[in-house]
């Protein structure tokens, strides 16, 4: 019996996330544009990197000769960073008999630029090529799949028994125990399993056992697995009853309701003894196979990363028409509180199909009446508190700022409760469509710790990443109590957390470095976070929706 999902904890708890994810990438392209004069042209792929702010080549494809519809066959493969802006460009030229790419206008037939977290949100990318200066290049596309390789596949239970082995002692039954050996590339054998040895029993039944399918079969259904079967010696000298060899993929014939089943063989009896047959049948009498799923299965299947941000907006920012104050709007340099949104809001939004972001305030006098909130839209709009994309949230930020006083105390736990309810919808939501990321700016430690912890165990339960960043040169001591890496927070009651889903850091800490470093930093537990949410509810992936040809995407403006 095959069982594709297990108890969530101890799915994860049996084979561990991968912390980096390796992506392959296959390019095609429709309707090129015609170099050539007497043939088609010869397109060849070139797919860039960024670092450090200049492109690098990656690599490139094959050419595929008068084609101007091409599959590429050459895939390229690149490591995967969720909390990284890795951006990419992909460039088509028509390259000319065994000469390297030209630098003539005429040989660039279109590039594209993105980022690899575009592609992989989308599954399959298409984009129109376009060629210097912006323009259009005709009606040329390219598409872009994007497959996760390394992705954790899981483990396997597996039971076995055995069936009239030889006896190999003189006054009693044997004593029989199976090894299980991977046969690596090398031909190496490496142990996988060694159950327990059964007394006095040619007919064994061994204890169930759980192993991962990296272990088993480093993830590879058709490599060889070498199983022997022994009669156990108190002193170590062990006699061999017989050996065969399987994979995987005949283990998973169980789950169409075959038998599956070995003879066992010793290959000395089979050279000796004419009618020999076997030493006994090894049966396999159960399969489990639990699938533990990656966190760009979750992106794949097309899972929507939401992002909402939260500003401290109470009176200890200072004034913000004074220099000196955390939300002062220098044209020419943006504030701590800018930088720190931008720079995680910008990972998250290749995440987000719609592109639109929750932005929101707290600790602040707002119009009409003045009245504390620590809870209110920055666009002032209570039906609608979502901005077009991050610079839309930037605006509403510096546009809110000369509407509202400055007040207090530092309470988060309302916003932190309202986004907890927000994730868990209606409690009908049983799949894997939306996760969401709060990010809470703050000057310093938060008034309402009490409440602030109980919102957190809350929100454990949910769909929920919590970023918390110390804005300014506050004592910040407090709040590492919301980051769990020192401990497990639990709520006043004393109830514990069901994961941790906080992280807290001061933005001090990266005040010399890039905003990329701070974004790294702070996202880097996301992944993980969403993989164990989903687990714990035994929650699969959804199946990635493929555009229809009549995709808007597919089409240039």
């Amino acid at each position: 019996m095959i069982d594709s999902q297990d108890s969530p904890a101890a799915a994860l708890s049996a084979v561990p996330t991968a912390c980096v994810s390796k992506v392959e990438l296959r390019v095609s392209c429709k309707a090129l544009l015609d170099r050539d004069t007497l043939n088609k042209s010869d397109p060849c792929a070139i797919l860039m990197v960024q670092a450090q702010g200049q492109w690098t080549e990656l690599d490139r494809t094959e050419v595929i000769k008068s084609n101007l519809h091409p599959v590429f066959a050459k895939v390229f493969s690149l490591d995967y960073y969720f909390e990284e802006v890795q951006k990419l460009r992909f460039e088509v030229y028509d390259i000319h008999g065994a000469h390297s790419i030209g630098t003539r206008d005429d040989d660039f037939l279109g590039g594209v630029e993105c980022t690899l977290g575009q592609i992989v949100a989308q599954k399959k990318m298409v984009k129109p090529l376009f060629l210097k200066y912006g323009k259009y290049a005709g009606k040329s596309t390219i598409t872009v799949h994007a497959e996760e390789i390394s992705g954790n596949n899981g483990y396997v239970e597996l039971s076995f028994c055995a069936k009239k082995l030889d006896d190999k002692d003189l006054f009693s039954k044997s004593d029989p125990f199976l090894e299980i050996y991977r046969i690596n590339d090398d031909r190496s054998e490496q142990l996988v399993h060694r159950t327990e040895v059964v007394k006095n029993n040619l007919n064994p039944v061994w204890e169930s056992f759980k192993v991962s399918l990296s272990s088993l079969c480093s993830c590879d259904e058709d490599r060889q697995l070498k199983c022997l079967v022994w009669d156990y010696d108190s002193r170590g000298k062990h006699d061999f009853i017989g050996e065969f060899y399987a994979t995987f993929r005949e283990m998973q014939r169980i789950g169409t309701g075959s038998k599956v089943s070995w003879d066992c063989v010793n290959p000395k009896y089979k050279l000796k003894k004419r009618n020999y047959k076997n030493s006994g049948v090894v049966i396999l009498s159960d399969l489990k196979l639990h699938r533990v799923y990656s966190f760009l299965d979750y992106i794949m299947g097309g899972c929507q990363i939401h992002f909402t941000v939260a500003i401290d907006f109470t009176a200890s920012n200072g004034d913000p028409r004074n220099s000196c104050s955390l939300h002062y709007i220098n044209p020419y340099q943006a504030n701590e509180y800018l930088k720190a949104l931008v720079a995680v809001g910008e990972i998250c939004q290749d995440y987000d199909s719609d592109k639109r972001f929750s932005a929101l305030g707290f600790g602040a006098r707002i119009p009409p009446n003045y009245e504390v909130s620590h809870d209110f839209a920055i666009n002032f709009n209570p039906d609608d508190d979502e901005c077009e994309e991050i610079q839309g949230v930037v605006e509403a930020y510096q546009n809110c700022l000369p509407k509202i006083q400055l007040y207090g105390p530092t309470n988060v736990a309302p916003i932190i409760s309202r986004l907890a309810k927000l994730a868990a919808g209606d409690g009908t939501i049983k799949d894997a469509s939306r996760y969401h990321i709060l990010l809470i700016l703050t000057d310093g430690v938060v008034t309402d710790m009490a409440d602030t912890r109980e919102a957190i165990v809350r929100g454990s339960y949910q769909p929920l990443s919590i970023i918390i960043v110390g804005v300014g040169n506050a004592d910040f001591t407090d709040m590492q109590i919301l980051d769990g890496d020192d401990g497990v927070l639990r709520s006043p009651k004393g109830e514990p957390v069901l994961r941790d889903i906080v992280q807290f850091v001061p933005f001090r800490d990266f005040k010399t470095a890039s905003p990329a470093a701070l974004a790294k930093c702070v996202l880097a537990e996301v992944p993980k976070q969403v993989v164990e949410y989903y687990s714990h509810k035994a929650i699969a992936p959804k199946c990635p929706v493929v555009d229809s040809p009549t995709s808007p995407a597919n089409t240039p403006e």
